[in-house]
């Protein structure tokens, strides 16, 4: 394995890390900065917000340069923006902090895939890219509660001071091992690109990423309030219960995969609904200890099951152009980070208690998986009058082509 791949696993270690880690802190800095616990939910929102404008600009501002020297600047900016959110001496910048380490945060993915993909032989491409990806998921299972941990015993400031170590060791191990890619590059067309949103399964398939992932982030963006205040758990547990919900996070992408390859729209219906009914017990029962140990590892499982299908579906309707839709399946599920985390803010500002932001996660997941049906009906009447279609132009071996591109 080219050690290529683990300088971008650190990298993507680091950016998860930073994305995600604040939701188990985030009582500490809002009590650090004297601010309400909507508002401290807005750090959240803030940089999914600033993904989303990092994923599109930024990837397109530089399909052109060489790609070494720009994951490296995305790397400074990362490390800039943690640097200064761990000494922000107020919430504004912090804020700008959170928002400078996010622009880099979906072109970083987006380009180091292809760097990625460019260290090993085509064979084994997928491969490659997974192992980058592995840094993220990692980060969920490990980086999330053993650095809430340290914000917890240190303060939070020491966890965003260690993630932009990290970010100095992935600046180095890109420099060091990361070689400059020689060969000629595909130049990728914008205008070609855009062309995939012609497709109104691609603004379907788009919709639903915003409203089931922000269902779920609904829900978890204030989960350490809902742990200690509603289900009795002391704070010094929420690290190893992000561990478990951690745990359902790996587990659910896994099948959620595994299952996609099988029948995408089907697993998708199946899974937003299971996270519907997820969450609606998660309300009812967030008073049991048991019942929300259960309920979070279901939710993460449901909850990150759904990404393999809805990052497939995508790039499936996008055609000969899946690059800039891909991309924007990334500020997708972004958007429905920030969502859920101004809805679920609303919720508790509105004085409706810390289980307001699973019933409004509920909700939007809901939309979500009403949306779904409605793409995946109108999906199913395309396949079927393009299989009509292909059976009145002739024969046998048009109903096998026409039956062909429907599995």
């Amino acid at each position: 394995m080219p050690l290529g791949l683990v300088a971008l696993a650190i990298g993507a270690f680091g950016i998860g890390l930073t994305e995600f880690v604040i939701m188990g802190l985030l009582p500490e800095v809002a009590a650090d900065f004297r601010v309400s616990e909507a508002a401290a939910g807005w750090l959240i929102s803030g940089y999914a917000l600033a993904v989303v404008v990092g994923a599109l600009v930024l990837t397109a501002a530089t399909t052109r340069l060489p790609r070494k020297p720009v994951l490296l600047g995305l790397v400074v900016l990362f490390i800039a923006g943690n640097v200064l959110t761990a000494i922000a001496e107020d919430y504004s910048l912090a804020m700008i902090g959170r928002i400078l380490a996010a622009l880099c945060h979906g072109a970083f993915f987006g380009i180091g895939s292809v760097v990625a993909a460019s260290l090993v032989a085509p064979e084994r491409k997928a491969g490659a890219i997974a192992i980058m990806f592995t840094g993220l998921t990692a980060a969920n299972v490990l980086g999330v509660p053993f650095g809430t941990f340290l914000g917890q015993q240190l303060g939070w400031r020491a966890t965003f001071w260690a993630i932009s170590v990290i970010g100095v060791l992935a600046f180095i191990g890109i420099a060091a091992l990361v070689p400059v890619l020689r060969s000629p590059e595909e130049r990728i067309s914008i205008r070609g690109e855009l062309q995939a949103f012609r497709s109104g399964q691609v603004w379907l398939s788009l919709l639903v990423t915003v409203l089931a992932y922000g269902g779920m982030f609904g829900a978890f963006t204030y989960i350490a309030y809902t742990l200690t205040e509603v289900s009795g758990f002391a704070s010094t547990t929420v690290p190893w219960l992000l561990v478990l919900f951690g745990a359902g996070l790996v587990v659910g992408n896994w099948l959620g995969g595994r299952l996609a390859d099988r029948s995408i729209d089907g697993t998708l219906v199946v899974f937003i609904a299971a996270l519907v009914v997820i969450l609606a017990l998660f309300g009812l029962l967030a008073g049991s200890p048991i019942a929300t140990i259960v309920a979070l590892f279901l939710m993460g499982g449901f909850g990150f099951g759904t990404v393999p299908g809805l990052q497939s579906r995508i790039m499936n309707y996008a055609g000969t152009a899946p690059t800039l839709a891909s991309g924007a399946n990334i500020g997708a599920f972004n958007v429905g980070n920030a969502l859920g985390a101004w809805a679920g803010g609303v919720g508790i500002a509105a004085g409706l208690g810390y289980t307001s932001p699973i019933w409004i996660g509920a909700t939007i997941t809901a939309v979500a998986l009403v949306v779904m049906i409605i793409a995946a009906a109108a999906a199913r009447g395309s396949h079927a009058s393009t299989a009509m279609s292909a059976d009145g132009a002739g024969g046998p071996s048009a109903r096998a082509t026409a039956t062909a591109t429907t599995h």
